[in-house]
């Protein structure tokens, strides 16, 4: 027998032999492997499914109790760290999964880590699964199937993680809270649109994303995550075009509206209600792209539930609000920062909340974003609100306060 040294020694030399010819073979310049495939007339292989799909995401940490003058004063819709028991928050965590899985089809989900619509926290929720099946080979028309953004304003349409405010104004996101539905919707996207939709966000101008030039569709009505509540369906149509001017300068506006029929969630015993009410609005939006000055602009109009305290009923009444936002575009040694002031108002129901809450409300922010880093955003905001909102517990609930609110977002 070999002794233990001699041994190792042999087995290290047939390793190495047998190793030999399979370092030989691996390709070492890619350009080449493929010219000696076409002479062999090995064909590619297709991608296997997990190369076709991809990941990404972003989280929102939060805190709102700075400078704040009053405890009571307090936000459901937009953060409900907002006021008296809030803290540290984890406004958004999310997971996104997507990739075009075949030419025509395109897969994208979205689930959430952040807080629940019952104010929970750290709920894995879904947030967006839709397929999107391609009906030309330019990929210019297309349906999309299952849960997504019902294409209603230009910040509904917005991701949260490329917003400069840090919650979507009331007017119009009050129209589909949590900005999204169930249904299908047809969406045409020609050629130029589309490749301005994605200039916008390749040079981080904070654009929406491409929900087609022209969208329609239907959908429940009664918002995410929640199971339609009534045998009729909501339509939904947008009209909205990306000018770019001789001088660079993008420019976008937009027209939209919705119909539908709506049934109130959540009411209290004792008020008077309809099994359900008619639920429309229409709205315009003009967006003038910070290069470097920039200017948002927003308002809707419609109908819908609302609470009616001297009646104690919750009932159809006119419904309306917007906002209009300047911001600054300021680039540096690669770091991004944007200055901004948004004023927005709205009057009417939130027809997802209880009773219906009525509203009269007028916000004015002043803020900044900084992002030293393509991974990384700090966001201070500086907010004077003045809110009633009003049920049938709380009649006249009428908060004014200031506050101080931070952001560091995660991009992953």
């Amino acid at each position: 027998m070999l002794p233990r040294t001699s041994r190792t020694a042999l087995c290290l030399t047939l390793v190495a032999i047998s190793a030999a010819p399979l370092v030989a073979q691996r390709p070492t310049d890619p350009a080449a492997d493929s010219a000696r495939r076409a002479e062999r007339r090995i064909p590619d292989a297709p991608a296997a499914w997990y190369e076709r799909l991809a990941w990404r995401g972003y989280a929102q940490i939060r805190y709102n109790r700075l400078l704040e003058t009053n405890p009571d004063l307090n936000c459901q819709q937009c953060d409900r760290s907002i006021g008296d028991n809030g803290g540290f928050f984890l406004r958004r965590g999310r997971l996104i999964l997507f990739g075009n899985v075949h030419p025509r089809v395109y897969v994208y989900v979205q689930p959430d880590y952040g807080s629940d619509a019952a104010g929970g926290l750290h709920y894995f929720q879904l947030r967006d699964a839709y397929f999107d099946l391609y009906l030309d080979a330019e990929r210019a028309h297309r349906l999309r199937f299952g849960q997504s953004k019902v294409p209603f304003g230009f910040e509904n349409l917005q991701s949260s993680q490329n917003r400069i405010p840090l919650d979507r104004h009331d007017g119009m996101n009050s129209a589909v809270t949590n900005e999204r539905d169930i249904g299908v919707i047809y969406y045409w996207s020609p050629s130029a649109a589309a490749e301005r939709f994605r200039t916008l966000l390749a040079r981080g101008l904070k654009g929406s994303g491409d929900y087609g030039v022209f969208g329609f569709g239907l959908y429940n009505g009664q918002t995410a995550n929640r199971p339609e509540a009534n045998n009729s369906s909501h339509a939904v149509a947008r009209l909205t075009y990306p000018f770019e001017l001789a001088s660079g300068q993008f420019v976008e506006a937009s027209i939209q509206g919705y119909t539908g029929r709506f049934v109130v969630p959540t009411r209290t015993a004792g008020v008077t209600f309809e099994p359900e009410y008619l639920d429309e609005r229409v709205a315009a939006t003009f967006v003038w792209y910070a290069q470097p000055f920039g200017l948002q602009a927003e308002y809707n109009i419609g109908r819908g539930p609302q609470f009616v305290a001297g009646s104690n009923a919750i009932e159809s009444r006119r419904v309306e609000g917007g906002y209009v936002q300047a911001m600054y575009r300021i680039t540096k040694d690669r770091q991004v920062i944007q200055p901004f002031v948004r004023l927005h108002e709205f009057r009417g129901g939130k027809k997802m909340e209880l009773d219906a809450r009525r509203y009269d409300m007028t916000e004015f922010e002043i803020g900044v974003e900084w992002a030293p880093f393509s991974n990384f955003e700090l966001t201070a905001l500086y907010a004077t609100m003045d809110r009633l909102y009003e049920d049938a517990a709380n009649v006249g609930n009428r908060q004014k306060g200031q506050l101080l609110r931070l952001q560091a977002q995660f991009n992953y």
